[in-house]
């Protein structure tokens, strides 16, 4: 679980301030083209053994030549980059975030090394905002006098959060990290627009619940109602087309509106002060579309639950998915990936086996 928290400096000391941000944005430049760099590397090591016009009688094999009289490599393959991060920003950057860094990277590329193989997609490119990752336990917690925000530390650096009118459960989670119920691991700080943000990575232990395995529940996911779900007997419906695509499609039309007056609007203030209408209804959407499924998946589960359904099957879910790339429409204005991947993760917490047919 992840939850992005602003942060302030906790120093009122103008020059030491301007000191640290100036540190912050050194070291998010130094991940941005560290990162670059790493994956410059990884992929040209995975392309090594498929470059054909190489002579035959050269031994390729990703492997510590200590270990494999056929590898090519001086050290392990998660060594070789740590050593090009530690060559170039030793001293730079502390070698916690360089670890954080080649470990995080190693994990992204690995994720997409079969697509990178295939073909089906183009190397990441990092940008200069990309966040500064660390490990857990750098984060130092600690309450602050009021009681209402907390201060931490990160390499020497204090900050403290800014919760507001907190209406979520950053505050609880926070409270119980404090004191040790939940475990911090590998987080990043991001600077967007000079303000500062903590994206915390907490491990929460599985939810215990009485699940039998032999009780089913079979969910199909359609666009007439998000989920209908069958248990026994039992029928449930979850949402309606009237309540998620048509309302989805009058803030489309609303967009659609915006983005043909635009063109009327007045200038001299910059492209960005002209589109700020239809870049709020883009947000919008995007808003409005990940609540509805955060709220669809997090029914369902609590239908499981109570049912005791320890298993819970998507039926005829991959051939839906080949008929919706064909439809312009439904791919467009309906989600399975992200309902899915939502329904997955809460299943995974409530200790539900998830299968999808």
């Amino acid at each position: 679980m992840t939850r992005k928290i602003q942060l302030h400096l906790d120093c009122d000391d103008k020059e030491q301030r301007s000191e640290y941000f100036k540190k912050l944005f050194e070291w998010q430049d130094i991940v941005y083209r560290g990162s670059n760099m790493v994956l410059t590397h990884q992929y040209i090591q995975e392309q090594i053994k498929d470059l054909i016009y190489l002579r035959d009688d050269i031994k390729v094999k990703l492997a510590d030549f200590k270990k494999d009289p056929d590898g090519i490599f001086t050290s392990s393959k998660m060594n070789t980059t740590y050593r090009i991060l530690n060559l170039y920003f030793k001293g730079k950057l502390p070698s916690n975030i360089i670890s954080a860094m080649n470990m995080t990277l190693n994990r992204v590329f690995s994720a997409d090394r079969t697509a990178y193989w295939k073909g089906e997609k183009s190397l990441r490119n990092y940008k200069k905002d990309m966040p500064i990752p660390f490990s857990g336990d750098q984060v130092k917690l600690s309450n602050d006098e009021k009681g209402r925000d907390f201060k931490l530390s990160l390499f020497k650096i204090p900050f403290r959060t800014y919760l507001g009118r907190d209406r979520s459960d950053k505050r609880v989670l926070l409270q119980r990290a404090l004191v040790g119920q939940i475990k911090i691991c590998t987080s990043s700080i991001k600077i967007v627009k000079g303000k500062i943000f903590l994206l915390l990575a907490l491990e929460l232990p599985k939810k215990q619940h009485t699940l039998k395995e032999h009780v089913i529940a079979e969910a199909s996911l359609s666009v007439e109602h998000p989920i209908t779900v069958n248990i026994d007997r039992d029928n449930y419906q979850i949402g309606s087309k009237e309540e998620f695509l048509y309302r989805r499609m009058a803030i489309q039309a609303a967009r659609h509106r915006i983005q043909k007056a635009a063109a009327f609007n007045s200038g001299g203030r910059g492209r960005r002060k002209k589109l700020k209408s239809l870049d709020h209804f883009n947000e919008k959407e995007k808003r409005y579309v990940d609540s509805r499924l955060h709220l669809y998946s997090r029914r369902l589960i609590d239908i499981c639950v109570k049912a005791e359904a320890g298993t819970l099957l998507l039926v005829n879910q991959s051939n839906k998915e080949e008929v919706a790339k064909e439809d312009e429409f439904l791919l467009r204005n309906w989600i399975y990936y992200g309902l899915i991947e939502k329904i997955k993760y809460k299943a995974n917490m409530a200790g539900i086996n998830i299968i999808v047919e």
